[in-house]
């Protein structure tokens, strides 16, 4: 949804220390009720496969799947659209080295300490995990990365490191890679795998 693309935009400019009056008059235009807080744009991409796949639209529901571009941004993002600002209500998913600034920023802005997710190490962890390292390495190759991936693993930093490990530092060697990927991890998930706090995030919407 075009308008919504808008209201991330008009978010994001009001984080950076601009005028928030487009992002107000857009939340209550677009019946934004809940925003989606997330690191990075592969997380928001995930987010928005595993909702397709279960035949969710997020944006007509109200929900907007916005990527901050680092976790230390999360305390300005909460504070502007929390109980504390637009008082819309807030969720999120992170990784665990960055849990504390999400429950610090949810602590500023007034909202409720138990509305983010946490991965165990990041959401390409929870992914990889969850598939197995052979059908990571079987969609690799459908999505024609094979080669790259073998003259990743032959540099010398990778020798004797476990092959999950090297998968997920392999996705996100070049730019655009992870965001990709996050799509097509979550679409070969098989129902039952989905992991833990990515299926937590979405029942909660």
């Amino acid at each position: 949804m075009a308008d919504l693309a808008k209201f991330r935009e008009a978010v994001d400019v009001w984080a950076a220390g601009g005028p928030g009056d487009l992002a107000r008059e857009l939340a209550v235009r677009l019946t934004v009720r809940t925003v989606v807080l997330l690191e990075g744009p592969s997380d928001a991409a995930a987010v928005n496969a595993l909702a397709a796949s279960r035949g969710r639209d997020l944006e007509a529901e109200g929900i907007c799947v916005l990527s901050m571009g680092g976790a230390m941004s999360v305390a300005r993002y909460a504070a502007l659209l929390g109980p504390s600002g637009l008082g819309l209500r807030l969720t999120g998913l992170c990784d665990e080295a960055e849990r504390r600034y999400y429950a610090s920023g949810w602590e500023r802005a007034g909202a409720a300490p138990e509305g983010f997710f946490v991965c165990e190490a990041d959401l390409e962890d929870e992914l990889i995990r969850a598939l197995g390292v052979t059908r990571v390495e079987e969609l690799v190759r459908a999505e024609g990365d094979v080669r790259a991936l073998q003259t990743f693993l032959r540099q010398p930093a990778q020798h004797g490191r476990p092959r999950h490990r090297q998968l997920r530092r392999f996705l996100g060697t070049k730019k655009g890679r992870k965001i990709r990927y996050g799509q097509v991890l979550v679409e070969a998930l098989d129902p039952d795998r989905v992991p833990t706090p990515l299926d937590d995030l979405l029942t909660s919407l």
